[in-house]
């Protein structure tokens, strides 16, 4: 597998204080990978890594490399990466169409600039990524009408519009309600099973679908624990990843794994 994302003694710094520490971590392009971790250990700052949105400190051996190179610039890394996160959707504050916002993505913008005309070639690539994720029946409707788990269908598929290698999600079920979740998840599945690469970043056990087989733990600004699947989501290791006890249990549906995970109270 080549590698995605090479990091090796990397360190990011923010007021002062080291908030990022990663000592050596490889992901591959086409890997399906979860990054877990409870809220401030630093999984969203890993990811601006892989996206070149912060930087690590200076190091004669370049910390950070995408896809081989040392100095990727956005611009590359926007080519193999398509990305969700919550947060979009509270940047959307125009009224668009579905049609238009998904478009958007060949351009990497919320919605058509006004600067760029649309065009056979991107219509035809925000219509099929509609149709792979089942929201092709909203593309004349309103971006703003729609309901908070339609709406993150349709930045998925907005992301999908510029075909990239690998999906990076960002906390993509957060604030949506049980169905909402369920579509979220059941396109995600959707995405790795036509082979897209996915890199999900969250802290709910219960995100990470079937097709992932590796886990990232986060904890405090570090890796603390990187595996397989079924060792990495024990009730051992969720139970010192969040503080608290916690059950963990694996359930087979049609030969899929799917966890879930109780507090003791």
């Amino acid at each position: 597998m080549k590698p995605l994302l090479e990091i090796r003694d990397a360190h990011v710094v923010r007021g002062g204080k080291e908030i990022l520490i990663v000592d050596d971590l490889c992901l591959g392009v086409g890997e399906k990978v979860a990054v877990l971790g409870p809220n401030g250990s630093g999984k969203s700052t890993l990811i601006q890594l892989l996206t070149r949105e912060v930087l690590p400190l200076y190091r004669e051996e370049p910390p950070v490399r995408f896809k081989g190179e040392a100095r990727a610039v956005r611009a590359d890394v926007r080519k193999s990466l398509g990305v969700v996160s919550s947060t979009m959707q509270d940047e959307i504050t125009v009224h668009l169409p579905v049609v238009e916002v998904v478009e958007g993505g060949c351009f990497g913008t919320l919605g058509l600039p006004f600067h760029v005309q649309s065009t056979p070639i991107t219509r035809e690539r925000a219509v099929a990524a509609m149709e792979l994720l089942g929201v092709n029946e909203l593309a004349d409707r309103d971006i703003m009408t729609l309901s908070s788990g339609q709406a993150r269908r349709v930045l998925i598929a907005r992301a999908l519009a510029d075909d990239p290698e690998t999906l990076v999600f960002d906390e993509p079920c957060s604030g949506l309600d049980p169905e909402g979740m369920h579509y979220v998840r059941a396109a995600m599945r959707r995405l790795a099973q036509v082979g897209k690469g996915i890199v999900l970043v969250t802290h709910y056990p219960e995100d990470i679908i079937p097709e992932i087989d590796r886990v990232i733990l986060l904890q405090d600004g570090e890796v603390v624990a990187d595996g397989a699947k079924l060792e990495m989501l024990s009730s051992e290791q969720m139970s010192q990843l969040f503080g608290v006890q916690l059950l963990s249990e694996c359930r087979s549906v049609d030969g899929d794994e799917y966890f879930s995970h109780v507090s003791s109270y």
